[in-house]
């Protein structure tokens, strides 16, 4: 019992020593693909989103980045994929342009 208890004290102590900083942080292209599964979401209602991958981020000019976000979608029984490409400045935060393909599996 004793090892127990001063092993969660040193615990505790090591916790309070630590930066503040979350121990899982979220990546920086997550508010973008809420927004991509939004969006495809709201473009195919009834439909099943079946996969979702983010693709990767190219950098642009003047703190701009395009990520892009590639999504599998079953309708009526045939499968494409959907992708939502999504530009924005770093700096601001601030959504600048967002574009929606499909790529009909032949």
């Amino acid at each position: 019992m004793r090892k127990l208890l001063t092993l969660i004290m040193g615990f505790m102590m090591i916790m309070q020593l630590a930066p503040d900083t979350p121990l899982a942080a979220s990546p920086d292209y997550e508010k973008y693909g809420k927004i991509a599964i939004t969006v495809v979401q709201a473009d195919y209602p009834g439909d099943n989103v079946t996969d979702y991958e983010y693709k990767g981020r190219k950098k642009l000019a003047n703190n701009q980045v395009e990520d892009d976000f590639v999504f599998l979608v079953v309708e009526n029984g045939k499968e494409f994929n959907v992708t939502v490409t999504i530009q924005h400045n770093l700096k601001n935060n601030k959504l600048l342009s967002m574009k929606v393909t499909e790529q009909k599996k032949k």
